[in-house]
């Protein structure tokens, strides 16, 4: 199997280095969710800019369904746990994520998500936890890395602990300049932002989180582009999963289009730079969605649900960009992470 990391002297536009790595995830974005939103939508989503596809399994290690934190674990550092865990392997041992070997070999880093940033899914790039519901733990483990962006909800688990620990000061000692309003982030001209846009989740878009997501993932872009190296950036849309639980149809569909607005901001970024590749997926489907009627000239859908839990079909994986045919077939959520370390020419050692 030829690498797609080739060496500093081979950058034609054949062969382009990559130097950055963009992961969206859609949280709980499913295949139908995707297809509803095309129907509604006026015009091609951006996802369908993406000419590479393939597929991705989900189970973790002890249920046959998972949840976000196994999820997340599992395409943040290529290991199966169990459900509720955040950043450490099926026998509570701490595994390094994509983004700590990132940082490791000196690239830029950053994490964006509409929910807290502490959350499952942003956490299990950055923390090692037993439980997802350790917030105020995960906070403290931002601190025990070199992260340079994050933006999303959860500024009550770094201030208004039960520990009396104020980590917004520590974030400041750490260079850090420290936003709660989504404004303020985008004046910023900060290289090391810490973007605390809500106490602990921001609300759904139509409820008054706006264009957060597309926003905060431009402004993250802008910042870690300017570290030579390269970077490496996870984008969540995290309320996809959480109409899916409620059985929310136009809203799932909404935050599903808000989603596909942040996708279009990584795409127009990849396709100017060259040097980067774009990875769309999700970590599990929610509702168990399925489409059952609609109609395209009138931009018309209508979706049934069948749980208000997570289920454990397969779901897409989208790639654009250099690197991005490695992403086709079938394969487990873990092969995410081990495809773009290779991309990316990392040992996984190191």
């Amino acid at each position: 199997m030829v690498s797609c990391f080739l060496k500093e002297k081979s950058k034609s536009k054949s062969n382009p280095e990559i130097k950055n790595v963009i992961l969206l995830i859609g949280d709980g974005m499913g295949l139908p969710d995707v297809n509803a939103a095309m129907t509604v939508s006026d015009k091609p989503l951006n996802i369908e800019r993406c000419n590479i596809i393939g597929l991705q399994k989900t189970y973790s290690s002890d249920d046959y369904i998972t949840d976000s934190g196994a999820a997340g674990t599992a395409m943040a550092t290529g290991t199966k746990t169990k459900n509720g865990a955040i950043g450490m392997d099926a026998q509570g041992n701490p595994v390094k994520s994509i983004l700590e070997i990132a940082e490791d070999h000196g690239l830029a880093t950053g994490l964006i998500s509409t929910s807290s940033i502490t959350h499952a899914s942003p956490a299990s790039f950055i923390a090692h936890q037993l439980s997802r519901d350790s917030y105020e733990d995960i906070a403290i483990d931002f601190l025990n890395t070199d992260i340079d962006v994050f933006i999303g909800g959860g500024y009550d688990h770094f201030a208004k602990r039960k520990d009396k620990l104020n980590l917004i000061d520590s974030l400041k000692f750490r260079g850090y300049e420290v936003d709660t309003s989504m404004s303020m982030v985008l004046k910023s001209t900060s290289r090391k932002l810490a973007g605390l846009t809500a106490p602990v989740h921001n609300p759904y878009r139509l409820t008054g989180r706006g264009d957060m997501l597309p926003a905060s993932s431009g402004k993250a872009i802008e910042i870690l582009n300017k570290n030579p190296k390269g970077f490496f950036l996870m984008i969540e849309g995290s309320q996809i999963d959480w109409a899916g639980h409620a059985n929310y149809a136009d809203t799932l569909i909404d935050e599903t289009l808000d989603f596909d607005q942040a996708v279009g901001v990584a795409l127009d970024f990849a396709q100017k730079d060259g040097h980067t590749l774009v990875i769309i997926t999700a970590d599990h489907e929610t509702g168990g969605v399925t489409i059952i009627g609609g109609d395209k000239q009138t931009h018309e859908v209508k979706i049934n649900f069948s749980t208000k839990d997570h289920t454990t079909v397969m779901v897409p994986v989208y790639a654009y960009g250099p690197g991005a045919e490695k992403f086709t077939g079938i394969y487990d959520n873990t092969e995410i992470f081990q495809k773009i370390l290779t991309c990316y020419g990392f040992n996984h050692l190191n």
